[in-house]
């Protein structure tokens, strides 16, 4: 496929270029993710998280997230207007969710949780739910050599599959299972998403990895050039075929393949109507992005004062507008790319559009 847009593409883009600058200026809080735990029952081979924290951070007291729910961000939202999500590390391993889950919903707010899957059986889904949880995705990375190769366990697979079929059979909750390919599975993508669909699977979320955390020193988990054009080939074809919810991830612009392999054009959402609250106290965009890209602290900020008035490297990116990304004829609709994309220093690690 070319790397030329076509001018119906790109008056779409422009577009929906003018929508988000509406959406930066209104910068409407949609999702809170909150990054209960750095705590993990698996040591993925490609895990993004900073690799600077130490395992041994403690987990957020839940009474410390609520004070926040209930005197900064409550007054200023419709709680059912925004979805918490809670992420870590593994939630399950905090024995409390089920509290936590039962404290915000009490609240009015929908909650929504990332798992491996690993812990998850029919009880504790059961708990899970009658606490209100509302979405939950479940990584599961291909059969069971590669899934297995990644996660690092070898119950990690049957874990991950046994917790696809369960949340399957209840359709109140929104779910949807998030796969990262690798070189491993292109291949087999067909054969992957025929199982995923043989298992009550109806949405499906994949993503590349780009070299952060562990995998910046595991080039064999990077997709070559061919082999990402060919997963945004499959995308393409399996949303036609229509049997699948599928698209690529919020990872990056896409060029020519906007508008085909996603339900809407790129944009990242980080610091625009998403936010979060690591694990200690750092307030941030989304928890994929690089620690110290927080904008302040709940232990020493307000959060809705930062929230209103910290964002603004999010909202305004004009600093990104440099180095390759000052030469790039994208930039437009770019904008540099997720902030997820960046590094400690602001440097653009991985551009998915250069990659076409």
């Amino acid at each position: 496929m070319s790397k030329k847009l076509g001018w119906r593409r790109f008056l779409a883009l422009k577009l929906f270029q003018k929508l988000y600058r509406e959406k930066v200026e209104k910068h409407t809080l949609r999702t809170l993710f909150w990054e209960c735990t750095l705590r993990c029952n698996l040591a993925c081979r490609h895990c993004g998280s900073d690799c600077r924290v130490e395992p041994s951070t403690p987990d957020m007291p839940l009474a410390d997230f609520l004070k926040v729910l209930d005197e900064e961000v409550t007054p200023h939202v419709d709680p059912s207007e925004v979805l918490i999500i809670f992420s870590g590390g593994e939630v399950l391993v905090r024995r409390d969710l089920e509290e936590a889950g039962r404290e915000v919903t009490r609240r009015g707010y929908p909650w929504g949780m990332v798992t491996n899957g690993l812990a998850l059986d029919e009880a504790r889904l059961k708990s899970l739910m009658k606490a209100g949880l509302r979405s939950i995705s479940v990584s599961l990375d291909g059969f069971e050599d590669t899934h297995t190769f990644i996660r690092q366990n070898p119950l990690s697979f049957e874990r991950a599959l046994a917790a696809v079929r369960l949340i399957a059979e209840h359709n109140e909750l929104a779910f949807d299972v998030v796969t990262c390919v690798t070189s491993q599975l292109v291949p087999r993508l067909d054969a992957f998403k025929e199982m995923l669909i043989a298992n009550g699977v109806r949405h499906w979320r994949i993503f590349s990895i780009f070299p952060a955390g562990r995998a910046k020193d595991d080039p064999s988990l990077t997709l070559s050039d061919e082999e990402f054009r060919t997963v945004l080939d499959f995308i393409e074809r399996t949303r036609r075929e229509g049997e699948i919810g599928l698209s690529y991830a919020c990872e990056g612009f896409l060029g020519p393949y906007e508008g085909r392999v996603r339900d809407q054009f790129y944009q990242c959402a980080a610091g625009v109507s998403i936010a979060s609250v690591r694990v200690d106290g750092a307030i941030s965009g989304c928890t994929s992005i690089r620690a110290n890209l927080h904008q302040g602290n709940i232990y020493t900020d307000k959060f809705w004062d930062v929230w209103t008035n910290r964002f603004q490297p999010f909202r305004n990116r004009a600093w990104m507008h440099k180095d390759a990304c000052g030469e790039c004829s994208m930039w437009q609709f770019c904008l540099g790319g997720g902030m997820h994309l960046r590094d400690d220093d602001g440097k653009l690690m991985y551009c998915h559009y250069h990659k076409l």
